[in-house]
């Protein structure tokens, strides 16, 4: 238990430090857009799968890496409050810049779950397994293109299970 109250302290640490970095135009922008066009995120983290959809219609998927059982992926509906290109790692004692060894790899994907987001990883063997620490984790190449697709605004929604309503999004995805 220290070991995750430690951990999450750190994460709320750099979630603190990515949310007082200031919305771009263009997420400003996007928040506009999403208003508009319904843009879902939807985790199944029994099946460690991720879904963009719009209008119905699933635009990506992706294999990711959940939360572990000592530390659960949280479970609901969020919205995206940010985005950060190259985020640096921050824990007590610890700042890791970005680069190959950054946790958070290539982009972080803020959500509104204090201390939880969308990131890539310096561990791309830790994606299909549940092995984060809460966060969804993806290959950076994926994050990267993930990161394009969402807009802050724009609702996520994590699903312990398959539910029936979620079901026809992950039913033809590889």
């Amino acid at each position: 238990m220290t070991n995750r109250a430690a951990w999450m302290t750190s994460l709320m640490m750099v979630v603190g430090t990515l949310a007082s970095v200031p919305a771009t135009a263009a997420d400003a922008a996007a928040t506009a857009v999403a208003a508009t066009t319904p843009r879902r995120i939807i985790v199944s983290i029994a099946d460690r799968r991720l879904v963009v959809v719009e209008n119905n219609e699933v635009l990506a998927a992706f294999t990711v890496a959940v939360g572990a059982a000592a530390s659960p992926s949280p479970v609901g509906t969020f919205t995206v409050i940010n985005r950060v290109t190259n985020p640096t790692y921050y824990k007590p004692g610890t700042v890791i810049r970005p680069g190959p060894s950054n946790p958070l790899g290539t982009r972080w994907i803020g959500l509104s779950q204090k201390g939880y987001g969308i990131h890539g990883t310096d561990a791309p063997s830790s994606i299909g397994y549940a092995k984060s620490h809460g966060c969804i984790r993806l290959r950076n190449a994926d994050v990267e293109r993930l990161f394009e697709q969402v807009r802050a605004g724009d609702r996520v929604e994590l699903h312990a299970e398959r539910a029936p309503e979620i079901a026809q999004f992950f039913a033809n995805v590889q």
